[in-house]
C-alpha cells in the first residue's frame, strides 16, 4: 500500500463525510439554479443590483444550516456502521437528499402563488383538501422537465454516494486506527455541525431565522433566493409565532396606536352588506387602475369591473395584507393582517375573534358565507363560523339546489364554476331576511387556469399569462351576478364590497416589486347612491374594509381592527401594512414605503416617485437622504409601525381580539 493509500485508509471516515457534505451542497446549488430559472420573470434583474459575492455568502450560510440538519444522521451512520453497511449509508443519504431536492423543486412551482418559501404551515393550510394528489399529478405533467431533472439528479446522487463509499473502503486498517478515525471524525464534526445550524461560531450569534436572509439582498422579495425550503420548514416546526417585541411601555404604546375603534355617532343604518372576495384578481388585471400602463393603451381583462369602478368609491393606492387565500379572509372580514404566519393556522386562531358577521350579528343581522369548494376546504368554513357567520353554503348546498346543475358545474379540481355559483349566491340572498351580511369567495380565476368548455373559444390564452382568460371569465360571471342582483328586492338596500384575496402572477414590472406584489383592488359600491362615489386620493388596504363598513353603518359599539375608517380618516393618515416572504414588515404611509425587519429599519422608498423601488433613501449608517421635515415623518411612521406590530402581538398572545 502506498503512503497516499495509507493516508486515505486512516482518514476514510473523514473523507466519506466531507465528500457527502460536498455532494449535498452541490444538490442545494443545483436546486437553487432551477428555482431561479423557473421563476426568471421575478428574478431577472436580481444580479443587477446585488453583489454576487454577497448572494453566494448568504446562500452558503443557509445551505450550510440545512445540510447540517439533514445530513447529521448520515454522518452518524458513517461513523458508527461497519464497512459492510456502506450500501445502507448510501440508501439513507440518497433518500434524505432526494427529499430536500423534491422540496426545493416543488417550491419553485409553488412560489408563483405565494411569493415566499414554504413553511410548515402548508400542512395545516391544505389539511382539508381531498384533491391534492390530482393537483400534484397535474403539476407534475405541466412541469415534466422538473420531474425529469429531479430524477436525473437523484440517480446521480446515488451513483456518486456509492462511488464515494467504494473508493474509500479499507479493510486492512488496524482496529484501533479505524475506531480512532471514526471517533475523531465525530468529534471534529460536532462543533462544525452546531455552528452550521446556528449560522455562526460565536456565542453572540443566535440561531439564524428566515428573516436573516434579508441582510444579503437588496429587496425582501429576493430573500427567497438566499433561503432554501428545507431550512424554512425546519425553522418553523413548533415555532412560537407571536411574541411581544416590547418596543414601548404600555402607557407609551397607548399614545401611539390602538386597534380599538370607537362608534361613529348617529342612528345606525340597517343596510345589507355583500362582500365579494375574488380569487387572484390582482389590481394589475383591471384597466381602470392602470391608465399609465403601456402608454395609456392598456385595457386590462375586466371590462365589467371597469364599469363598476366608475360607479364606486375607489382609492389611489390599494393593497392586500397577504399573498395567500388564507391571509385574505382574516384581513377582509376581521381586520386582521398577516404577520409571520397565516392567522388561522396559528394557536391564536383559538382566540375569541369577531368581524363583520360577528359585530353586525349583535344588531340582528343574519349572516352567511359562500364558497363553491368542498365544505371545509381551506379551513374557510371553520373561520367563517368562528367570526360569527351563522350559515355556510358550499359545494354541498349548491348540489342540493335543483335550480342549478349540481356536480355538472364542478370544475374538476377546486370548486363550482364562478358563473353558476354566483347565480346561486344571488338567488339565495333573496331567501334571507334583511338586514343581512354575506360574503362569497370565488374560485375559477385560479390554477390550473381553465374555463368551462362552452367558453373556451371565447376566452382564450392572451400573451404568456394563462390566468388572463380566467379573469375574463370571472369578470363575465360578476357581470351576470349583478344583472341578477339588480332584479332582487334587497339590491337597493345593499353595500357591495369588491376585493381580491391576493394578487397572482404579474406581467408588468410595476407589479413585480416588493410593494407591487400586494396590489389588490378595493371598491365600495352603493346602488342607492347614499355612500360617496369617486376616487379618494389616499392609501387603502383590506383591513380597512371592516372599519369603513361599520363606520358608514354607524355601528354603535367598539371593536378591534388593524385598519382605518376610510370615510372618516384624513388621507394623510391612511396607511397599509403587510409582511413579506423574507420576514420583512412593509408599511406604506404618506409618500413612503418603510421596510422593517422587526428590529431595525432596512429600507425607505418614496413609492410615489420611485414605484420600481430603485433608490433606497436609507444609507447603511442609518441616515435618511431626505430634508429634516420629511425624515421626521419617516421616523414617526416607523414608531407607528412598531406600535401596530406590538399591539398585534400583545392581543394575539393575550387573547384580546374583541372588545
Amino acid at each position: 500500500m502506498t503512503s497516499n493509500s495509507k493516508a486515505i485508509g486512516y482518514l476514510s471516515c473523514a473523507v466519506q463525510v466531507i465528500l457527502h457534505l460536498l455532494l449535498s451542497y452541490t444538490v442545494f446549488l443545483f436546486a437553487r439554479a432551477v428555482y431561479i430559472a423557473e421563476n426568471w420573470g421575478a428574478f431577472h434583474d436580481v444580479f443587477r443590483h446585488n453583489s454576487l459575492g454577497r448572494l453566494l455568502q448568504g446562500c452558503w450560510m443557509f445551505d450550510t444550516s440545512a445540510v447540517m440538519y439533514t445530513d447529521c444522521l448520515v454522518v452518524l451512520l458513517i461513523a458508527l456502521l461497519p464497512v459492510k453497511w456502506n450500501k445502507a449509508v448510501s440508501i439513507v443519504f440518497t433518500a434524505i437528499t432526494s427529499l430536500t431536492l423534491v422540496m426545493n423543486l416543488g417550491d419553485a412551482v409553488y412560489f408563483q402563488y405565494t411569493g415566499r418559501r414554504t413553511t410548515m404551515s402548508v400542512f395545516s393550510e391544505f389539511s382539508n383538501e381531498g384533491n391534492l394528489l390530482k393537483i400534484l399529478g397535474a403539476e407534475t405533467v405541466r412541469h415534466w422537465y422538473l420531474f425529469l431533472l429531479g430524477f436525473m439528479a437523484i440517480y446521480a446522487v446515488w451513483r456518486c454516494s456509492r462511488l464515494i463509499m467504494k473508493a474509500t473502503e479499507t479493510t486492512g486498517k488496524p482496529r484501533w486506527a479505524d475506531v480512532a478515525s471514526r471517533l475523531l471524525t465525530l468529534l471534529a464534526f460536532v462543533p462544525f455541525c452546531i455552528a452550521g445550524m446556528r449560522g455562526g461560531w460565536t456565542t453572540a450569534v443566535r440561531p439564524i431565522t428566515v428573516s436573516n436572509a434579508n441582510q444579503y439582498v437588496h429587496r425582501p422579495s429576493e430573500a427567497v433566493l438566499i433561503l432554501n425550503t428545507p431550512f424554512s420548514m425546519l425553522r418553523t416546526i413548533g415555532k412560537d409565532v407571536f411574541q411581544d417585541p416590547k418596543y414601548f411601555s404600555d402607557s407609551e404604546l397607548a399614545t401611539i396606536y390602538s386597534p380599538v375603534h370607537e362608534p361613529v355617532p348617529g342612528e345606525m343604518r340597517r343596510k345589507n352588506v355583500v362582500v365579494l372576495i375574488v380569487e387572484s384578481f390582482g389590481r394589475e388585471y383591471i384597466g381602470a387602475y392602470n391608465e399609465h400602463l403601456e402608454g395609456g393603451r392598456y385595457k386590462g381583462y375586466a371590462p365589467f369591473i371597469d364599469t363598476l369602478y366608475s360607479e364606486s368609491l375607489s382609492f389611489d393606492y390599494t393593497f392586500a395584507n397577504g399573498r395567500q387565500s388564507i391571509d385574505g379572509m382574516p384581513s377582509i372580514l376581521s381586520g386582521i393582517p398577516r404577520f409571520i404566519e397565516p392567522f388561522f393556522l396559528t394557536p391564536a386562531s383559538m382566540n375569541d375573534v369577531s368581524g363583520l358577521a360577528g359585530e353586525l350579528g349583535k344588531k340582528g343581522y343574519y349572516s352567511a358565507f359562500f364558497h363553491g369548494a368542498a365544505n371545509g376546504s381551506m379551513g374557510f368554513e371553520a373561520f367563517a363560523k368562528a367570526t360569527g357567520y351563522k350559515d355556510y353554503f358550499g359545494r354541498t348546498e349548491f348540489d342540493r339546489d335543483t335550480r342549478f346543475g349540481g356536480e355538472s358545474e364542478y370544475d374538476g379540481t377546486w370548486a363550482i364554476w364562478d358563473e353558476p355559483f354566483l347565480q346561486f349566491y344571488a338567488m339565495k340572498m333573496s331567501e334571507f331576511r334583511e338586514p343581512f351580511v354575506t360574503s362569497v369567495f370565488t374560485a375559477s380565476s385560479h390554477h390550473p387556469y381553465v374555463v368551462p368548455e362552452k367558453y373556451r373559444d371565447i376566452y382564450k390564452e392572451e400573451g404568456t399569462n394563462p390566468i388572463h382568460k380566467c379573469i375574463r371569465y370571472t369578470d363575465m360571471a360578476l357581470r351576470k351576478f349583478f344583472e341578477t342582483a339588480r332584479r332582487q328586492p334587497w339590491y337597493k338596500n345593499t353595500i357591495f364590497v369588491f376585493t381580491s384575496d391576493h394578487t397572482n402572477i404579474p406581467d408588468h414590472p410595476e407589479y413585480q416589486t416588493d410593494l407591487g406584489l400586494f396590489g389588490a383592488p378595493l371598491l365600495f359600491f352603493d346602488p342607492s347612491g347614499e355612500m360617496p362615489r369617486g376616487r379618494m386620493h389616499c392609501i387603502a388596504q383590506q383591513t380597512d374594509i371592516l372599519p369603513t363598513v361599520l363606520g358608514w353603518l354607524r355601528y354603535p359599539q367598539p371593536y378591534v381592527a388593524w385598519g382605518v375608517d376610510l370615510l372618516n380618516t384624513p388621507p394623510e393618515e391612511t396607511w397599509a401594512v403587510n409582511h413579506t416572504g423574507g420576514g420583512m414588515y412593509q408599511f406604506v404611509k404618506g409618500d413612503y414605503l418603510l421596510q422593517f425587519d422587526g428590529k431595525e429599519l432596512r429600507a425607505v422608498y418614496n413609492f410615489k416617485t420611485d414605484w420600481m423601488l430603485r433608490r433606497n433613501l436609507l444609507s447603511s449608517d442609518g441616515r435618511l437622504a431626505l430634508p429634516a421635515t420629511e425624515a421626521a415623518k419617516v421616523k414617526t411612521y416607523e414608531r407607528q409601525l412598531k406600535a401596530v406590530i406590538q399591539t398585534y402581538m400583545q392581543r394575539m398572545v393575550n387573547d384580546k381580539l374583541v372588545v
